[in-house]
């Protein structure tokens, strides 16, 4: 069994609403030193068998399809260890 992580983030074109309010919010809680925030998505794919190429090849199609709005969203795709 493998397990591949998908991260997804809005393009850097893209504005990033909750990610600035985010980083608007960090100063009044006490946290200091950040410029900006970007928000993402991450997903855990569990595979029955092991990550091979047909595999990660399948895994960057349910991105592409389902897991992120390739419009205005970019994805990685990774095997953890």
């Amino acid at each position: 069994m493998a397990r591949v992580i998908v991260d997804v983030m809005l393009k850097p074109e893209i504005l990033d609403a909750q990610g600035q309010a985010i980083a608007r919010a960090l100063p009044r809680l006490g946290f200091s030193g950040v410029s900006a925030v970007r928000q993402g998505k991450r997903f855990e794919v569990e595979l029955d068998g092991p990550a091979d190429e047909a595999a990660i090849s399948d895994v960057r199609k349910m991105a592409e399809t389902l897991l992120a709005n390739t419009v205005i969203e970019d994805f990685t795709v990774t095997v953890a260890e």
